[in-house]
């Protein structure tokens, strides 16, 4: 008797572990990253409510999209990028930088899509 309810336990928790919902992305990004994309966003968008529910869905839509180390990646070469000459040359005209790049862009634009 007392197997059968070993075996009815372990097949329960089979059956919920499977029912689980997977992680929310936007969880993976620290909260200081979301904050200062939502408050850059708003600074240029507009300083508003309406700005609030429509930065911080953008955020939203490009964890989805593109997981934390990518985004960390591509913020570093757009910021290391604006460095003027040949230091930022690197960080701009290189093939990582470039596909790093593209693939924010590319989560940027599905944001603009769906939030805005």
């Amino acid at each position: 008797m007392a197997a059968f309810r070993v075996a009815k336990f372990a097949l329960l928790a089979v059956a919920i572990s499977g029912f689980t919902l997977p992680a929310n992305a936007a969880s993976d990004y620290p909260t200081a990253t979301v904050a200062e994309y939502v408050y850059a966003c708003m600074k240029s968008n507009g300083e508003n409510r309406d700005m609030l529910q429509r930065c911080s869905c953008s955020i939203d839509v490009i964890a989805s999209v593109v997981t934390y180390p990518h985004y960390e990646a591509a913020e570093t070469f757009k910021q290391m990028g604006l460095v003027p000459g040949e230091n930022g040359a690197l960080f701009r005209e290189s093939a990582p930088a470039k596909a790093a790049n593209a693939e924010l862009k590319r989560a940027q634009a599905e944001a603009d899509v769906r939030c805005f």
